[in-house]
């Protein structure tokens, strides 16, 4: 289990952590909203333990990132208030436990614990095609067994791709499934983002575009690119 903890008070952050290491559960720490955000766009977490108090963009709205993104990130929240309309707040926002200042660590464990049980009865399957590996619980890409990183974003397009199974995925559907509805309809967004996925997952390409109609995974060999392909 590899878990984010936003805690701005450096002592206590590093208490949990070296504790939680003790327990085989792997920690990093974020100080502020800002470093927390960063650190959830390049790495994969199975929880988010985020202090609601805390510099820069609050542990609120870096839990209403976490929801917004939809990885299904169970994130269990800190606070030193203990009022029931605190806690109902946290719960609306996202959260799926929550945890008053001070507490012992091994009930932290244990908490986080029962947060990953619960996420593994539900794990979408691990998609391998054409030596890709996707995992979409743990946000993780192989490519031949070497891991690949991948933004978030970049991740979205290719989760969408490989779910196709080789079909050909519009531009259009692209944008509705990996962006929002107020994605711009007209963006280079797509073309930009397949184009650094493309160089993130190396040679040979292995994402073909369709002229005219959308970019698909390139099951048989080949180049991943279709004649005249600009990007």
């Amino acid at each position: 289990m590899r878990v984010l903890v936003v805690e701005d008070e450096p002592l206590m952050a590093e208490a949990i952590r070296d504790g939680l290491r003790l327990e085989a559960i792997a920690a990093d720490i974020a100080g502020d909203g800002d470093t927390a955000l960063e650190l959830l766009s390049i790495n994969a977490y199975d929880i988010a333990v985020l202090d609601r108090d805390i510099p820069g963009p609050s542990g609120d709205e870096v839990a209403e990132s976490i929801v917004a993104s939809g990885t299904g990130m169970p994130i269990l929240m800190l606070t030193a208030a203990d009022r029931i309309d605190d806690k109902a707040s946290g719960f609306e926002l996202g959260a799926d436990d929550y945890l008053t200042k001070p507490f012992e660590l091994q009930e932290l464990v244990l908490r986080l614990r029962a947060l990953d049980r619960r996420r593994s009865l539900s794990r979408p399957p691990v998609r391998e095609i054409a030596g890709l590996r996707l995992d979409p619980f743990r946000r993780e890409v192989y490519r031949d067994g070497r891991y690949v990183a991948l933004t978030r974003k970049q991740f979205a397009v290719l989760e969408v791709l490989v779910a196709a199974e080789g079909g050909v995925i519009s531009a259009e559907e692209l944008l509705e499934r990996a962006w929002d509805e107020n994605a711009d309809p007209f963006t280079n967004a797509v073309r930009i983002t397949v184009s650094a996925l493309r160089k993130r997952l190396g040679e040979p390409s292995i994402i073909a575009t369709v002229l005219g109609v959308g970019y698909r995974i390139e099951t048989a060999s080949g180049t991943g690119r279709e004649d005249g392909d600009r990007g």
